[in-house]
């Protein structure tokens, strides 16, 4: 699964994705050393009116529209990407509101002697990784909440030490592909796969992010174990 992960350097993601579609930011971004589920955070959605992308700010933790109680949200930050198009609380959202997520790392917990050791994987180069995800729109509220999850998949040989699932990430062609709201599901299905081997380190950082309310740039900094 994918339970935390960080964006450190939004605006430079933004920049390289502007490269590939048209992107308008409406929020203002932040950088983030430690994003936990129920917080809100940028993902990148196509808006309808324009045909542009758009990146705000949008809970985690999907709520399908037909949920009675937000709180569902809690259990559903991620999804599995072999099932994400026929399961009843992400197919609407699979067929009509794909979205990217977007940060340059993320935490996964290796079993050790005593407290699991967490790991902060990312690029070697450092550069930003776009997460395949999934938004909806809850309206039953006072107010309509949006949300998102995370797709995930079977881990690569590099992560199958730490954990046994990881999230989709994409490149830009097949980002762009996910974000095409015309694209059909024999298109998207080849996309949901783990990343190639080489493409992200594991680096073992301290035990301070294991509180949600840490998030400060010494949480990536890696630990001598």
């Amino acid at each position: 699964m994918c339970g935390r992960y960080t964006l450190t350097q939004p605006e430079a993601i933004v920049e390289e994705l502007c490269e590939v579609g048209d992107v308008e930011v409406l929020q203002p971004l932040q950088p983030r050393y430690n994003i936990a589920p129920s917080q809100a955070v940028p993902i990148v959605r196509p808006r309808r009116d324009t045909g542009t992308w758009a990146v705000a700010n949008v809970r985690w933790g999907l709520v399908p529209l037909w949920a009675k109680d937000p709180a569902i949200g809690n259990r559903m930050i991620n999804a599995r990407a072999e099932t994400a198009a026929s399961k009843p609380a992400f197919r609407h959202s699979f067929a009509h509101r794909r979205c990217l997520v977007l940060a340059d790392g993320f935490y996964e917990w290796q079993p050790a002697t005593g407290a699991k050791q967490p790991f902060h994987i990312r690029r070697p180069d450092g550069r930003g990784l776009l997460l395949a995800g999934l938004w909806a729109r809850w309206e039953k509220g006072e107010q309509p909440l949006d949300t998102f999850t995370i797709l995930t998949t079977e881990a690569n040989a590099t992560l199958r030490p730490i954990h046994h699932r990881m999230p989709v990430i994409l490149d830009h062609p097949a980002a762009a592909t996910w974000l095409d709201p015309v694209a059909e599901r024999h298109d998207l299905a080849p996309l949901l796969v783990a990343a190639r081997d080489d493409l992200l380190q594991p680096r073992p950082v301290s035990r301070e992010v294991n509180r949600p309310a840490n998030d400060r740039p010494s949480l990536i900094e890696p630990i001598d174990r």
